[in-house]
């Protein structure tokens, strides 16, 4: 199964050559695409001289950055497409785990949940923030309520079938990325699943969830994202 990498970046010089390396290390992974979304720091070297591939996305943006890479991607499509994050705060030992849904022909969609990783008392005191998990809550219980789909995370490590992610249509650019592909998934009536997965403290600051404004500015996009998927009906197959 080839496998591809997404990691998007902004001014994470300080781990995301770590993040490169511990993914290729695993050896199940066939490429690693790092975006580097607007940079004022060595990002992109640190990525590149760890072995990624570099793509360029100078407006800032979650989305953005993703799509950035996704392009590079569909150059030469994989089968299954992961995503993780910059900061090291997942751990690629999971890797295994988010890919055996898929080894098994079981799911098309799967989120390392943190909140499932920390029941099982595999993330770090502090790592998960109180208003990241209330936010993440709210999110999948307004997902449960609407389309019936059980979720527990957003979490940003995960993994979906390269023609899944396809016919998904994404197009969110911001902080509403990962709400926005597990709503489509749903309503495409593609097969999700979760595994637990560990979290630990990240290097660095979050651009989002450390401080109040991107805090707010994440919380109404998600809000925002799941309101307007709820009132449209499947996606064509």
């Amino acid at each position: 199964m080839r496998v591809s990498v997404v990691i998007p970046a902004r001014n994470e010089e300080g781990s995301v050559g770590a993040v490169v390396r511990e993914m290729l290390a695993t050896g199940l992974v066939g490429d690693v695409v790092v975006t580097d979304n607007g940079s004022r720091d060595g990002t992109a070297a640190e990525a590149r001289a760890a072995g990624a591939t570099v793509v360029s996305e100078p407006r800032a943006g979650y989305g953005r950055a993703c799509l950035a890479a996704l392009a590079e991607v569909r150059r030469r499509p994989p089968e299954v497409v992961v995503f993780v994050d910059a900061d090291r705060s997942d751990d690629p030992a999971d890797l295994g785990a988010l890919l055996a849904p898929f080894v098994h022909d079981e799911a098309d969609l799967v989120i390392g949940s943190r909140v499932l990783g920390q029941r099982a008392g595999r993330v770090e005191t502090g790592a998960l923030l109180p208003q990241a998990r209330w936010g993440n809550a709210l999110a999948c219980a307004l997902v449960r309520l609407r389309w019936g789909a059980r979720f527990t995370d957003l979490g940003p490590f995960r993994a979906i079938r390269w023609d899944a992610y396809e016919r998904l249509g994404m197009r969110d650019e911001t902080f509403g990325w990962t709400v926005e592909m597990q709503v489509r998934a749903v309503r495409a009536g593609l097969r999700t699943a979760e595994v637990p997965v560990a979290y630990r403290k990240r290097v660095g600051k979050s651009q989002i969830t450390g401080t109040l404004n991107g805090t707010v500015r994440a919380g109404t996009k998600i809000l925002w994202t799941v309101g307007t998927h709820a009132l449209r009906g499947p996606l064509p197959r």
